[in-house]
């Protein structure tokens, strides 16, 4: 039996500027509402060049020394997985712009709640913002997809 399965490797990232987080209205109607930018890891690039890249080409601003803090995961039907790698930064530059995925802005991390936020992103903010968290995993059961805080 093989131990290789098919991955398909994502980034997010919150950038952060005290109280307040950049978040991005995605345009997405698979996975539509605000959320924290990121996007897909393309081949022979390191994972911290993507998010640095993604986060650019979402928002304008250039991030430094992403850090990881996290990842959100699940197992497709098909046996592949799908892996978010979750980043945390306060260090950038440049000015803030919306891209095709959606409208950015500066948001406090406060009011967050209040916003039309992406299915299941408060929960992922938990894995953001809690030290004791690294993981927020999803397992099909019997019953229907069960959402796990580790």
């Amino acid at each position: 039996m093989s131990r290789q399965i098919p991955v398909t490797l994502t980034n997010m990232c919150m950038v952060r500027n005290g109280d307040y987080v950049l978040v991005q209205d995605r345009t997405d109607p698979h996975w539509p509402g605000v959320t924290f930018p990121g996007g897909h890891i393309e081949s022979g690039e390191s994972f911290t060049a993507s998010v640095i890249r993604e986060v650019y080409e979402e928002t304008g601003l250039t991030i430094e020394n992403p850090r990881l803090c996290g990842v959100k995961e699940w197992e497709n039907s098909d046996g592949s997985r799908y892996i978010v790698l979750l980043y945390k930064a306060d260090r950038f530059s440049g000015k803030v712009r919306s891209s095709p995925e959606g409208q950015v802005c500066w948001a406090a991390l406060s009011s967050l709640s209040s916003l039309r936020l992406s299915p299941d992103f408060e929960k992922l903010l938990e894995v953001f913002l809690r030290d004791d968290l690294s993981e927020f995993y999803f397992e099909q059961t019997p019953e229907g997809w069960q959402d796990h805080l580790l």
